[in-house]
């Protein structure tokens, strides 16, 4: 089958024909991938992790086409849309309601399945399964619990987006943040995890929401989609500004979209006492962060919060932000800025690189 692999950092991806699939075995579904879109996560992979070959994408939606023995949540000729955590219901963090930090849902950090082995080959190797999804392929095979049925006839194109950065950035207002009504909120990046952030934040009522993105399209569509104010950060100090339009008084929730370190300790910087300042975007692994002062954060009981997946229970949250979808809440049309095919991937890549547009779908079997 067709797929496009990660063979080597820093480079593009190589889109092949001669991948071979396993599965699916007990428990697993096997799943013909329509669209998948292209996250800020998968870039960083290709620039920074050596596990290759490897096929990447995790914002994935697709058809059943097999299901293993033990599966009854979905059937043949289902749509789905894929995860990359979904929570087994039964470890320490799912009893905690920690769904995102299930124990047996951490192996898509390794590329692979739970029990260590990857549904793809290639010249009788294995190939790793990026994010624990595998999207950039014709086909993958996931656990059951990885994936969710939705309304047959759905645009899988649209949708799709839901599987990562709508997710991820909804659900880190409404689930880690718990955004209140009538707060104040900054949002540092406005990719199509950011602009999630602002839909969230609007969705929870938020009265500011301050968007900051030095590139006018993005900061243009957040005032589509919710924002009440938008600095270019670079013609503005954005402490100041976000100091000028709160009155001084700074933000109750700050979120770093990008994974910049630097806008982190801004975030901490402008947010006020008992304020949270949440982490969105992944930063490199080995970026340091710096603190203002350790004393003040004591004393202002200032916090900060790591977001990953947005929180979400998968099987719960996607239904809950499809009905969103569905009744005008939340707008992913407008996010989606151009449609690729798979032989195209790397033009996709390169967008996202450029920050031109705001989210590049690639088109695997999509019709």
């Amino acid at each position: 089958m067709r797929a496009a692999l990660h063979t080597e950092i820093g480079k593009p991806l190589s889109v092949v024909n001669d991948v071979n699939l396993i599965g699916p075995k007990e428990g697993q579904v096997l799943i013909k991938t329509e669209y998948c879109g292209i996250c800020h996560s998968d870039v960083s992979v290709m620039d920074s992790l050596d596990l290759t070959p490897m096929i990447l994408g995790h914002e994935a939606a697709g058809i059943v086409e097999e299901i293993g023995v033990g599966v009854s949540s979905v059937s043949k000729g289902d749509f789905v849309l894929m995860t990359p955590i979904g929570p087994c219901g039964i470890c320490e963090m799912c009893n905690l309601e920690r769904y995102t930090l299930c124990e047996r849902g951490q192996t898509f950090v390794f590329g692979t399945l739970p029990d260590g082995s990857t549904p793809f080959i290639k010249d009788e190797s294995p190939v790793y399964q990026g994010l624990g999804v595998g999207g950039f392929a014709e086909y993958t095979v996931l656990e059951e619990r990885n994936v969710v049925r939705i309304e047959k006839g759905i645009s899988l194109e649209t949708v799709c987006l839901i599987g990562c950065g709508v997710q991820t950035g909804v659900g880190s207002v409404l689930n880690t943040a718990k955004v209140i009504p009538g707060s104040t909120v900054l949002v540092m990046g406005l990719g199509g995890v950011g602009l999630s952030v602002v839909q969230g934040a609007r969705i929870a009522k938020a009265e500011k929401i301050i968007a900051s993105d030095p590139v006018e399209e993005r900061r243009s569509a957040a005032l589509k989609l919710g924002a009440t104010n938008v600095v270019d950060p670079s013609d503005n100090n954005l402490v100041n500004a976000v100091m000028e339009l709160t009155m001084g008084k700074g933000v109750d929730y700050a979120f770093d979209a990008v994974g910049n370190s630097e806008l982190i300790t801004l975030g901490l910087t402008v947010s006020k006492a008992g304020g949270s300042t949440v982490i969105v975007g992944a930063p490199p692994p080995d970026e340091e962060l710096k603190f203002p002062s350790s004393l003040h954060l004591m004393m202002s009981e200032k916090r900060l919060l790591g977001s990953l997946l947005g929180s979400c229970n998968a099987q719960v949250d996607i239904p809950h932000l499809i009905d969103y979808w569905q009744s005008g809440q939340l707008d992913l049309r407008n996010m989606i800025s151009q449609t690729y095919s798979l032989e195209d991937i790397n033009l996709g890549i390169q967008d996202l690189r450029d920050s031109n547009g705001i989210r590049s779908v690639i088109k695997i079997h999509g019709s």
